[in-house]
C-alpha cells in the first residue's frame, strides 16, 4: 500500500489540495466578499474540483514512473518502485483507475457548471500528461513547459470553476462587473508564479538527472546546452522573476503599507538569491536535489502570500477573515 502512495507522490497531491483550498478561501472568497457575496460555501463543487485535479495528477505521476523505468534504474535505483515493487502491468492498471476517477469527477463538475470549457480541460489534460510522459519530457524545453503549464493550470482552474458557476447563476451580468477581471487577475498571478517556479525546478531536476537522461538519449537542456549554459539560464530566469516581483508590487498591488514588499523581499527574494548561489556551486546530483527542494519551498512561500492578501483585503474593505473576525483598520 505504501508503494502505491509513493508513486502518486502523495505529499505533492496534498500540496495541490492546499493550494486550491487557499486560492478558494483566501483569494476568491475575500474578492467576492468585497462585492457583497458574504455566504460562500465550498460545497460539493469544490470537492469535485479537488478530486478531479488530484486524481488526474496522480495518474500523471504513475505514468511518469511507468515510462521512466530505465531512466530511474540509473538515476535513483534505490527509490525505483515501478518495475521492482510494482510491476509495469499493475502500474498501468493503477494509472487507468485513478485517471478514470479524475475524469469522471471533472466531467461531473463540468455538467453541474454547464461549462464545455471545463469539460474540454478535464478531457485534454490526461492526454497531455500521456504525451508528456511518453515523449515530451525527453524533448528540449517542451517537457519543462508542459509540466509548468499543468502546475499553473491546477491553480488557475479554481478561478475558471468559480466564474463558470457565477456565469450559470448571473449570466452576462457578471461580466459587467470587475469580479471576473479581479479574480482572474489575482488567481492568474499566483498561477504565473507557479509556472515560473515549476519551470525553474524542472530544469534543475534535468541537471540532477543528466546521467540517466543521457544514457536514454533524451534531449533535455543540460544535454543540449551543457551544464554551464543551463545554470546561466536558470539563474537569469530567477533574476527576471525577482525583477518581475518588484514590478508587480509597484504597479498592481494596491494596498497601503510595506507588508507586501517586506514579505516579497524576506520570503521570496532572499531565498531566490540563495537558490542562485546553490545552482552555481552545484556539482553532484545531491547538490541539484538541494536546489530543487529550495525551489519547492519558494513556491510554497509564494502561494502563502494569499493569506497576506486576505488580511490586507480585510483591513482595507472591512470584511471578516474566514467569517470569524474583523481586522482592525
Amino acid at each position: 500500500m505504501l508503494n502505491y502512495l509513493k508513486i502518486i507522490r502523495f505529499p505533492n497531491l496534498l500540496f495541490i489540495v492546499l493550494v486550491q483550498f487557499l486560492m478558494q478561501q483566501s483569494v476568491v472568497t475575500p474578492i467576492l466578499q468585497v462585492y457583497g457575496f458574504e455566504s460562500i460555501s465550498l460545497g460539493l463543487n469544490f470537492v469535485l474540483l479537488v478530486a478531479a485535479t488530484v486524481f488526474t495528477a496522480a495518474g500523471g505521476y504513475v505514468l511518469n514512473d511507468y515510462f521512466d523505468v530505465k531512466i530511474d534504474a540509473i538515476n535513483r535505483p534505490e527509490k525505483q518502485i515501478v518495475g521492482k515493487a510494482i510491476s509495469k502491468e499493475r502500474a498501468m492498471r493503477y494509472y487507468q483507475i485513478v485517471t478514470g476517477i479524475g475524469l469522471v469527477c471533472g466531467l461531473c463538475l463540468s455538467y453541474l457548471a454547464g461549462s464545455f470549457t471545463l469539460a474540454f480541460i478535464f478531457i485534454v489534460t490526461p492526454g497531455l500528461l500521456w504525451f508528456y510522459s511518453s515523449n515530451y519530457k525527453r524533448q528540449f524545453l517542451i517537457g519543462n513547459i508542459v509540466t509548468a503549464f499543468n502546475t499553473a493550470l491546477s491553480v488557475l482552474i479554481v478561478a475558471i470553476v468559480v466564474m463558470a458557476f457565477m456565469y450559470k447563476s448571473y449570466g452576462n451580468l457578471i461580466f459587467e462587473t470587475n469580479i471576473p477581471r479581479t479574480i482572474y487577475g489575482w488567481v492568474g498571478g499566483f498561477a504565473v508564479f507557479a509556472f515560473v517556479l515549476t519551470w525553474i525546478r524542472e530544469v534543475i531536476k534535468d541537471m540532477e538527472d543528466e546521467k540517466g537522461d543521457r544514457e536514454m538519449e533524451c534531449r533535455t537542456m543540460p544535454i543540449k546546452w551543457g551544464m554551464g549554459k543551463t545554470k546561466i539560464f536558470v539563474c537569469v530566469l530567477i533574476l527576471l522573476t525577482v525583477i518581475a516581483l518588484f514590478v508587480v508590487n509597484k504597479l498592481y498591488i494596491p494596498f497601503e503599507g510595506t507588508l507586501t514588499i517586506r514579505y516579497i523581499v524576506i520570503g521570496l527574494i532572499v531565498p531566490m538569491l540563495v537558490l542562485i548561489y546553490l545552482v552555481f556551486r552545484a556539482k553532484t546530483p545531491s547538490d541539484f536535489h538541494q536546489s530543487s527542494t529550495l525551489s519547492k519551498f519558494i513556491m510554497l512561500i509564494g502561494v502563502l502570500y494569499c493569506l497576506v492578501f486576505y488580511y490586507l483585503q480585510a483591513k482595507t474593505y472591512g470584511i471578516t477573515m474566514f467569517g470569524l473576525f474583523l481586522v482592525g483598520q
